[in-house]
């Protein structure tokens, strides 16, 4: 009984957020009025109607307003209602391009959780407000669902940052007050018309200039044309480009700096620092294999290794080249840095820089302490601060543990994806193209498309799923279901008690 209870309160909150996605997704209609796409009303209609009826009917299921829902709950609830966004999302691919239904979740998924990959081939010739909505499902998704919603809601039962954190975000963003929530989304907003501008300085129309940066922005990757970057041919474009990729990989609280002025911290930021250092490092090793071992050109090299390698740690599916035609080593290095990715509190996946700087600092001083007395307390510290040794030992091992399920999700999937689909391409591209999934990067080299098998698309929604969670509330759903089948097999009937009591007695 109390965990219906629990799963009601979640219901409740869980309903608001429905509410919230059915009225926001009413804006594409704007693009349909403005370029007259009629035909798209029926299509376009399907996802904000059926998002506004469940949230309805979810949000008025009875709750007690006296407890608090568990974590696990919590987390659970959170995990299906991502499953079922993209299942709601998938409809206007469905209706208005006649895409089947996996597709459509597969563009869907792909879009709110910010990844890139996409089903269509025709996207020159796909309406204007379908194209609009895979890029605002990405501008939604990217700084998370959860955070949008109760940031325009003050009818939550659940603390903001508790279901944020459900998201698998372990940093908090802001606090929880209405005022400071609020300003998350005015802030993504201002951010994303003054990118707008600045990419129109490239030559770039509106149009194309805004939907590039709410896809860049969310470090999501979808574009315009099948032709992706390539299509414009643009280098200022894409130099454009590169900050408003690594301001979508940084903490979002760096903002809360800007905005009130504290530039200089917002420079200290140990975090910014780490992720800045290794786009440098990772763009110049990218630029120099393609140029060593690739037989590329200098210019060409430096031009699309830095692209390509920035891209991949903010876990932006936006290229400029066609990673196929690389050589191993370059793509090594790519796969490595969307395995790291962004930062915690930003809108990129991977692995984070906060984890692996952790680790790193954590492995050091775990070897420091073999050198010195068992007495001596060797504080650890990592990121500006000190932190105990029982708070270390925790932070460590459970930061660890993230990065080995992500290392251990790959080579499963890997395994897997070999066995059910013989293909002609490398094993190193497969491994780059399911670590860009994990890491809801969207970076590709042609592995997965709309002629792909039908058991590698769900392989790929799964990933793109695990890794927009961060892998840890399905493994929750996934042992409590476990735990109930446990529990529903020892539950025995009367006349089996009485048989093994009377066996008992004998």
């Amino acid at each position: 009984m109390k965990r219906f209870e629990h799963i009601a309160m979640i219901a409740h909150d869980m309903g608001l957020i429905f509410e919230f996605l059915g009225v926001v997704s009413l804006l594409p209609f704007l693009v349909l009025v403005l370029f007259r796409e009629w035909s798209l009303i029926p299509a376009m209609a399907t996802a904000p109607l059926l998002f506004l009826f469940l949230g309805y009917v979810i949000s008025h299921i009875p709750y007690r307003e006296d407890i608090e829902p568990s974590s696990s709950i919590t987390i659970a609830a959170v995990a299906l209602s991502w499953l079922a966004i993209a299942l709601i999302g998938a409809l206007p691919f469905v209706y208005g391009l006649h895409m089947t239904y996996l597709d459509g979740i597969f563009e869907a998924m792909s879009g709110w959780t910010g990844t890139g990959f996409t089903m269509i081939a025709s996207l020159d010739t796909t309406p204007k407000t379908l194209l609009f909505w895979r890029s605002f499902t990405q501008w939604i998704g990217g700084i998370g669902i959860i955070v949008f919603g109760l940031s325009l809601r003050r009818k939550t039962r659940t603390s903001l940052f508790r279901l944020y954190r459900a998201e698998g975000r372990e940093e908090e963003l802001v606090s929880a007050s209405d005022s400071s929530s609020r300003r998350v989304w005015m802030i993504y907003l201002v951010l994303t018309f003054a990118f707008t501008g600045l990419i129109m300085l490239s030559g770039i129309p509106l149009w194309d200039s805004l939907n590039l940066v709410m896809t860049a922005i969310s470090t999501g990757g979808f574009t315009l044309h099948a032709g992706g970057l390539g299509y414009y041919n643009n280098p200022l474009l894409e130099i454009l480009l590169i900050p408003v990729m690594l301001a979508g990989a940084i903490p979002f609280k760096v903002f809360f700096f800007l905005y009130h002025g504290k530039i200089i911290n917002m420079a200290r930021d140990p975090t910014v620092r780490i992720l800045l250092l290794i786009a440098v490092a990772g763009s110049l090793i990218t630029s120099l294999d393609l140029f060593l071992f690739g037989n590329i050109p200098l210019t060409t090299a430096f031009r699309q290794g830095v692209f390509t390698a920035i891209s991949g740690l903010c876990t932006c599916g936006l290229q400029n080249s066609n990673p196929h035609l690389w050589v191993a080593i370059p793509l090594a290095v790519v796969t490595m840095m969307m395995f790291i990715g962004g930062a915690m509190g930003s809108s990129a996946g991977g692995v984070k820089v906060n984890r692996v700087m952790l680790v790193y600092d954590g492995v050091k001083w775990w070897f420091r302490r073999f050198f010195v007395s068992s007495r001596v307390l060797i504080p650890l510290k990592s990121g500006g601060r000190t932190l105990s040794k029982e708070i270390s030992e925790l932070a460590i091992s459970k930061n660890l543990l993230v990065i080995v399920m992500y290392a251990l999700t790959i080579f499963i999937a890997t395994i897997v994806t070999l066995h059910l689909y013989i293909t002609s391409f490398r094993l190193e591209e497969v491994v780059f193209e399911l670590v860009s999934a994990l890491s809801n990067a969207g970076l590709s080299v042609g592995f997965i498309s709309a002629a792909s098998p039908v058991t590698i698309k769900w392989i790929f929604i799964l990933l793109m799923w695990l890794g927009r969670l961060e892998i840890v509330p399905v493994i929750i759903i996934i042992m409590g279901v476990a735990r109930e089948i446990e529990m529903d097999t020892r539950t025995t009937s009367p006349d089996q008690d009485t048989g093994q009591e009377r066996l008992r007695r004998n």
